[in-house]
């Protein structure tokens, strides 16, 4: 059985090339064009209609914007990773109201408990799928706690499905490959996320979700870039309240500390951290050690050894 979209090709051509075989009976011109909101052949030398009875292949609505096309589209959600079911099941609203909203009788609203109850009992087969459910959902859950985007929850679902096959999770938590799957898909996008902050939103120890994500990582071949510690610069401003000079300071200082062979072993986020620091008071925007450390939840001892080196490497001393 040919694919759909296949065969829908093969008309297209076929039409195309019915309508360059087709002659005007007026001007003998082979130039015809097919009108597809009238359903019309049409000669394009001439403007003679050759035929007005053409079989329209749209929609049978109208829509004159993006989001009247949208709410007439009847072809459903898009598939989607970060759900079991991938989102192809039906789901049952959990609002207690009818097609024009209004209240359903107690006797509905008890028979739609019922349904939901039993909606959510089918869509999971075995405990695989339950264990898969649940895991996507701490996902899903992390994710709106960081707030990264939506691009990041899809490949932390992929990884996670990934390591899932590859039976990568037997005698590791749940939780805590989910987390770890998180914080990979983070380093995959781009999105600066330290281990901490991470940490902080899920269930289980800092100390397990690195352990994890090297094993995850190392296992399923993820090729992953050192963070740069210029990702966390704008993040870590804008908490602070500081301006686009201090910004683009910190970002000189973390380049010319990198050229010089001082970032090699440290963390990331001090590192942005100290960068801040130093730019701020260059800048006459001047923040404690403890506000920046704060931010970005490292010690200030980190900050200080990071900021002697970044001075020294600047040349101030």
């Amino acid at each position: 059985m040919e694919r759909p979209s296949r065969q829908r090709q093969r008309e297209q051509q076929a039409e195309q090339t019915s309508d360059e075989s087709l002659e005007c009976p007026e001007c003998s011109s082979t130039d015809v064009i097919t009108d597809a909101d009238q359903g019309e052949l049409v000669c394009d030398d001439c403007g003679l209609v050759i035929d007005e009875r053409s079989i329209d292949r749209g929609p049978e609505w109208r829509a004159f914007n993006h989001s009247e096309r949208q709410s007439k589209s009847r072809v459903g959600a898009p598939i989607t990773e970060t759900m079991h079911d991938r989102g192809l099941t039906t789901t049952i609203d959990w609002k207690d109201k009818d097609a024009y909203g209004r209240s359903l009788s107690s006797e509905k609203r008890s028979q739609m408990h019922r349904l939901r109850k039993w909606q959510e009992r089918i869509r999971t087969k075995d405990a695989g799928e339950r264990n898969l459910q649940f895991a996507l959902s701490e996902i899903d859950r992390m994710a709106s706690a960081l707030g990264v985007p939506r691009s990041v929850r899809e490949v932390a679902s992929v990884i996670y499905r990934r390591a899932l096959n590859e039976d990568l999770i037997r005698g590791r938590s749940i939780e805590g490959v989910a987390t770890s799957a998180l914080y990979a898909a983070c380093r995959q996008e781009g999105i600066p996320r330290s281990l901490d902050e991470v940490a902080e939103v899920s269930r289980v120890p800092q100390k397990e979700i690195g352990r994890t994500y090297r094993y995850i990582s190392q296992e399923l071949g993820l090729e992953l870039k050192p963070v740069d510690p210029k990702q966390f610069v704008p993040r870590f401003a804008s908490a602070l309240d500081l301006s686009e000079e201090v910004q683009a300071k910190a970002t000189e200082i973390i380049d010319v500390s990198a050229e010089q062979g001082l970032l090699s072993g440290k963390s990331p986020t001090g590192f942005a951290a100290a960068a801040i620091y130093a730019a701020s008071l260059l800048c006459n925007e001047k923040k404690t050690q403890r506000e920046v450390a704060d931010v970005a939840q490292v010690t200030e001892v980190t900050i200080r050894n990071r900021y002697q080196e970044q001075i020294e490497a600047m040349g101030f001393r």
